[in-house]
Parts: C-alpha cells; sequence; structure tokens
C-alpha cells in the first residue's frame, strides 16, 4: 500500500513542475516579443499620427514638426495618447481644428523666407516658382498639382513620404461635377512597396496628409529609386478612373538635410494604343469523339509596359462562352517581369452541346499587381463570329478535329 502512495506523491510533484516550467516559459516568450520590434516593411502614418508601437511612448513622434508636438503639449495631459478616433467625421477626416504638419493655407502663404527660418525643412526653387506662377488659365488646361514631403531618418533607416494634398484636379463624375481621390504610390524599379491613400469623398482639393515609412532601404540606395504616384477617383459601379501620374526620380535628391517640400503638376497617364499590345500563340483542338476542347496558351510576346518600370508580370486568363454566358474559366501562373513570356499551359474544357456553333473563348492577358486591380493588357476572341484570325484559327478547327493548331494573335484593346 506504502508503493502506490509513494508513487502518486511523486506524479502529483512532477506534474505541478512540469505546469509551473512550461507557464515559466511561455511568460518569458511573451516578454522577449514584446521588446523586439515589429517586422513591418512600412508603417503607415494617418494625418500626421504615426502607428508604430515604440513611437506612442517616446516624446518625440516620428514625422512631426516640433511646433505641433508644442501645441500638442499644452492642450493634451501627459497621460492621454493623441489617437482621437472618436473626433473623426465619416470619411475618417479630422476636423478643421485638430492641427496638421501643414494645411492648405499654410502652403500658400509660405515665402522664401519662411523656408530659410526651418532649419529642418527645405525646398527646391523650381517647386516655390511653380506654387506661385499658377495662374487660372493654365489651372484650367492642367490635371492639378500634387503636394508632398521627402525625409530619411538615419536613427532608424527609413524612407518617409508624406502626401500632403492634391489642388485643382479635374471632375471625374459629370453628374456631381466632382471627383472621390485617392493615390497610389509604388517604390520602383523593384516595385517592392506598393501603398495608397484613403478614398476622400466629393473633392477636387483633397488634404490627405498621409505619411508611408518604409524600413530597410539603404540610404545609398535612394538615388537609384524612383516614386510613381497614380492619382485615380473611386468610382464604386466601375473600373476606377485615372485622372494622371507623377514620376518623381530620385537622383539628385539630397535628403541629408531634412525634409524636403516637393510639388509636381499631374500629367496625362501614358496610354497604350491597340497596335502595341502585343501578340498571343494559341493551340486549339477539338475532339468530336469526346466532345471537348483543348486549350493551350503558349507564348507571348512584344507586350507594352504595364507601368513606368517598363516591365510586366502577365499571366492569361481563359473563358469558355456558350450562347454569350461564361460558363467555364481557368489561367496560368504569373511569369514576373517580362514581356516574352513562356507559357505552355494545357486547359481542357467540356463542350456542353454538339459542334462549335454557340462557343466563343475569350483569353485576356493580365499584369499581375498585388497592391491593386490587376490591370487589363490584352484582349483576343475566338469564335465562329470572331473576326480576322481570330476567326480564321476557329475555322480551320472545325473543319480538322482532333488536329492540334498553333497560331499567333495580336491582341486588342482591353
Amino acid at each position: 500500500d506504502e508503493i502506490p502512495t509513494v508513487v502518486g506523491i511523486f506524479s502529483a510533484f512532477g506534474l505541478v513542475f512540469s505546469v509551473s516550467l512550461f507557464a515559466w516559459i511561455c511568460c518569458q516568450r511573451k516578454s522577449s516579443k514584446s521588446n523586439k520590434t515589429p517586422p513591418y516593411k512600412f508603417v503607415h502614418v494617418l494625418k500626421g499620427v504615426d502607428i508604430y508601437p515604440e513611437n506612442l511612448n517616446s516624446k518625440k513622434k516620428f514625422g512631426a514638426d516640433d511646433k505641433s508636438e508644442a501645441k500638442n503639449k499644452s492642450v493634451m495631459p501627459k497621460n492621454s495618447l493623441h489617437l482621437d478616433l472618436e473626433k473623426r467625421d465619416l470619411n475618417g477626416n479630422f476636423p478643421k481644428t485638430t492641427p496638421k504638419m501643414q494645411s492648405s493655407p499654410d502652403l500658400e502663404n509660405l515665402s522664401p523666407k519662411h523656408f530659410a527660418e526651418r532649419k529642418k525643412d527645405s525646398v527646391s526653387p523650381d517647386s516655390l516658382k511653380s506654387i506661385t506662377s499658377l495662374s487660372s488659365e493654365d489651372k484650367q488646361d492642367k490635371l492639378g498639382t500634387l503636394f508632398f514631403s521627402l525625409e530619411y531618418n538615419f536613427e532608424k533607416k527609413a524612407f518617409v513620404v508624406n502626401i500632403k494634398e492634391a489642388r485643382g484636379l479635374p471632375a471625374m463624375d459629370e453628374q456631381s461635377m466632382t471627383s472621390d481621390p485617392y493615390i497610389k504610390m509604388t517604390i520602383l524599379p523593384e516595385k517592392k512597396h506598393k501603398v495608397k491613400t484613403r478614398v476622400l469623398r466629393k473633392t477636387l482639393d483633397p488634404a490627405f496628409d498621409e505619411t508611408f515609412t518604409f524600413y530597410g532601404i539603404p540610404y545609398s540606395q535612394i538615388q537609384d529609386l524612383t516614386l510613381h504616384f497614380m492619382i485615380l477617383s473611386f468610382d464604386r459601379f466601375s473600373r476606377d478612373d485615372v485622372i494622371g501620374e507623377v514620376l518623381i526620380p530620385l537622383t539628385g535628391i539630397e535628403l541629408s538635410g531634412g525634409r524636403l517640400l516637393m510639388d509636381r503638376e499631374i500629367i496625362k497617364r501614358n496610354v497604350r494604343k491597340s497596335s502595341g499590345r502585343g501578340e498571343l500563340l494559341i493551340s486549339l483542338c477539338y475532339q468530336s469523339t469526346t466532345n471537348t476542347l483543348t486549350v493551350v496558351v503558349l507564348k507571348a510576346r512584344h507586350l507594352p509596359k504595364s507601368d513606368v518600370s517598363g516591365l510586366s508580370d502577365p499571366y492569361v486568363k481563359v473563358n469558355l462562352y456558350h450562347a454569350k454566358k461564361r460558363i467555364s474559366k481557368k489561367k496560368t501562373h504569373v511569369k514576373k517581369c517580362t514581356p516574352n513570356a513562356v507559357f505552355n499551359e494545357l486547359f481542357v474544357f467540356d463542350i456542353p452541346c454538339e459542334g462549335l456553333d454557340d462557343i466563343s473563348i475569350e483569353f485576356l492577358v493580365l499584369d499581375s499587381d498585388r497592391g491593386s486591380r490587376n490591370e487589363v493588357i490584352g484582349r483576343l476572341t475566338l469564335g465562329s463570329s470572331a473576326g480576322g484570325t481570330g476567326g480564321e484559327h476557329w475555322k480551320e478547327i472545325c473543319e480538322y478535329p482532333r488536329r492540334q493548331i498553333a497560331k499567333w494573335h495580336m491582341l486588342c484593346d482591353g
């Protein structure tokens, strides 16, 4: 009787010890994780408010002016957190009384003396000239002006871009004569960092004041980068309207002296012509015995530039239609950074009717984009009602079943 009792006592002590050890290890891991810096590629600051965890506790906020800090300290108590979400309106904007880094009236009243007095901030003479020299006649012919600032934080090895505002945008909605603008920004040429602002409703002079902080970019590589701003107007019922774009090569721009305020005119986006959409090599085979259609997407060549980087990430989406109704869809893998892609992917479609009279097949060549909607590079339709090489190719596979026939086709406007 004594042996089972002793064994039970030792088992109980062992269980208590193991549970205590496990709890201690969990506490140690939790405390170590809290001390580590979160592995963010970039940090988004909305309306001058930094959401990076370590900066919420520090006295000096990243990306804010010293003057605005002094105002915040005098108004807000020491223990209060500067994230006041309840004071925002339905669009996520702060009221006009909330201090910002730089508002529209401040930018209009800037003079060369003000820039000389600021130690950290600097502005180029060209940008200052463009602010004061815009006349009412010029604004009618242009797509507006984008205001932003650039800065490099050497302590954190971070590149900071603040999108302040845009002025004089055209009205994309003909009924309300206004726009719902937002901005997409991409760092070229690698296109690794893609961000976008929030949508501001019914305004032609949107004040975004949003800061994007990119970590892990050495200062020596800044000169090799290019900033691409795409200004768009949100459309709930169709594809968003492209207002224009701004391209900023960082070659020759010195950021060691502090924040650099800049402004650039928004230019019209380069629209590709239908003749330059590229070509697609397709192989088709109709099996009349099994009533199946074999489609092989072989190659694509001479694809146009999808953006200013000059390279696309193409893939092909294949849609099968019966009496103008889509009954099946498939897609190829994405080929990275190439205008001449080799796919060699085979798809087999079951035909719901006898013959190919009411059947058509659509090929969409798209550019893969993780940060936004994939853009259509070109389109190709094959069927009995298709014209050109598409109709000829379709006629041949109907006349010669069980034979694999391949042809190059020019892509049309997407």
